[in-house]
């Protein structure tokens, strides 16, 4: 499996990002070959992350692309900074 975390900060509206990704994103993500689970967190403080799970590393890094022109497309405004993004291989999982 293979994963890709995205951590926003300077989160402009929590709830509202919540609802959007939640209608409009996470369908999306389930479209995607190989997709496995998607979690959106709210961390506080403005801090918002999401971690896309997927069987292979095609499916994460397409989670990747898509997450970036969803966001300039629907989400710009209430996620003003780009993501620190990090991906890989998952080694360890319950």
């Amino acid at each position: 499996m293979y994963a890709a975390v995205r951590r926003y900060e300077g989160v402009t509206d929590p709830a509202g990002a919540a609802r959007i990704v939640k209608e409009g994103f996470v369908p999306l993500m389930r479209r995607v070959p190989g997709f496995v689970a998607y979690y959106w967190i709210d961390a506080g403080n403005g801090v918002m992350v999401s971690t896309s799970v997927f069987r292979d590393q095609t499916g994460a890094e397409d989670s990747i692309s898509r997450a970036s022109e969803f966001v300039r497309d629907n989400l710009a405004s209430l996620l003003p900074t780009p993501p620190q993004v990090t991906a890989g291989e998952v080694v360890a999982s319950t």
